[in-house]
């Protein structure tokens, strides 16, 4: 008999056995996208002969650094775009989205976001009254809204087709909302409606946690740029820090300027040492966010069989790694995410807690034993404190510690007797 080094109990081992058991076919499909984006890496790390001298990195000014210019090669072939901007600057993907946005509009420019309002750390950069947001640099914010959690598209037509809209902006992912994440095919729907009413309108998508779900990106289906962190999918779960803007050579050159200063830009921005952990964890993103992908079809089949509203369904097609359960109180959304925590392999010892983080309105609670602070290409959980009391669970650098963990979780939520 194997060794139950978790100590979960029967009924939690089980519940794990039928669920896995009734999702084995659905797996299939997500090994299928892993191996076609794997071959699309591979091929372009060989286009562009990547060898262990770019690995080395550069100091100071970071001038000459064939390893970093090489990497933004490689995502710009992945991407199909002009060009790439792939850096450890950036601290986060909010960072990232809002160099990009800052290069693309100038004071006076409307953004309209056909995705309702922006993730909550970016809308403080769009509509915030804190110092350095668009709203302070005169650029304005306007807003289509989702019909019944999807685009809308002729409200879109509609809005877009003003003369002062400069930029057109898709959130792909859900963030804190109740909705769902677009696919590449509703992207692409949705560029050509605005390409049709506002031919030079700058078409931008966030596309945090999307990466490798698919077989194709944004940029291939109509976007002029997209960007995210490194430390979600793209990076493999290896890059310490960083983020990337992929698209037209113009709008990339402009976001540099603001990354760094006016007529700098990318030239400056050194890599220290760490080339390799990107390269590397770039070529395992693929594997990676399948693994993500099956810990979080997983657990939702997993919590539907407790009784927990779940989204998507476990059968569904997924566009991101994300997987939202809707506790409805608080109470279980904290006993889940001290499962999620227990489950880490660092810091399992840890109970989380609700905080004042940074760029929220809301106390958040955060299970994240990760790695690389704040990763969440690793297993986490979080949430912020208010209702519906939803949790948004993502990642697993492989699926047997990511489905351990969601073990735990129930085991947790069984315990406190909020499980059925």
């Amino acid at each position: 008999m194997k060794k139950n080094f978790l100590g979960l109990s029967d009924r939690v081992q089980e519940l794990g056995r039928q669920a896995e058991q009734a999702l084995t076919p659905y797996f299939a499909r997500i090994d299928e996208i892993a191996e076609y984006n794997t071959q699309k890496v591979l091929a372009a790390f060989q286009e562009f002969r990547v060898s262990d001298t770019m690995f080395a990195g550069t100091t100071g000014y970071g001038y000459d650094d064939h390893g970093r210019d090489t990497l933004e090669k490689i995502y710009a072939r992945l991407f199909e775009t002009e060009s790439a901007l792939v850096r450890l600057g950036f601290v986060n993907g909010t960072h990232a989205l809002s160099c990009a946005l800052f290069g693309a509009l100038e004071p006076g420019d409307v953004m309209l976001s056909v995705t309702s309002e922006p993730y909550d750390t970016l809308l403080n950069t769009v509509t915030g009254d804190c110092p350095g947001s668009m709203k302070r640099y005169g650029i304005h914010y306007r807003q289509v809204d989702l019909k019944e959690g999807r685009l809308d598209l002729p409200a879109i037509r509609e809005a877009a087709a003003a003369s002062d809209v400069k930029l057109v902006f898709l959130q792909r992912s859900r963030g804190y909302a109740v909705r769902q994440t677009l696919s590449c095919e509703e992207i692409g729907q949705a560029c050509a409606v605005v390409r049709e009413v506002n031919p030079h309108a700058v078409i931008m998508v966030d596309n945090c946690y999307g990466e490798f779900t698919e077989e194709l990106e944004p940029t291939q289906v109509g976007a002029d740029m997209c960007a995210g962190s490194l430390i979600k999918n793209p990076g493999g779960g290896l890059a310490p820090t960083g983020g990337y803007i992929a698209g037209r050579a113009d709008l990339v050159e402009r976001a540099a300027y603001r990354m760094t200063a006016p007529g700098i830009g990318g030239e400056c921005g050194c890599t220290m040492g760490q080339n390799r952990l990107l390269y590397q964890g770039l070529f395992l993103a693929p594997h990676v966010t399948a693994q993500a992908i099956k810990t979080a079809v997983f657990c939702a089949k997993v919590m539907q069989m407790l009784g927990f509203e779940v989204d998507p369904a476990p059968e569904a097609p997924r566009f991101d790694i994300i997987q939202t359960i809707a506790f409805g109180a608080p109470e279980p959304l904290r006993r889940f995410c001290e499962g999620i925590q227990a489950g880490a392999p660092v810091d399992s010892y840890v109970t989380p807690e609700p905080w004042a983080m940074p760029g929220y309105d809301d106390p958040v609670i955060m299970a994240a034993g990760a790695f690389v602070q704040g990763a969440s290409i690793e297993l986490s959980a979080d949430a912020p404190m208010r209702e519906p009391y939803v949790c948004y669970m993502q990642g697993g650098l492989t699926y047997p510690s990511g489905k351990a963990g969601i073990l735990l979780a129930a085991e947790k939520l069984i315990a406190s007797g909020f499980a059925k």
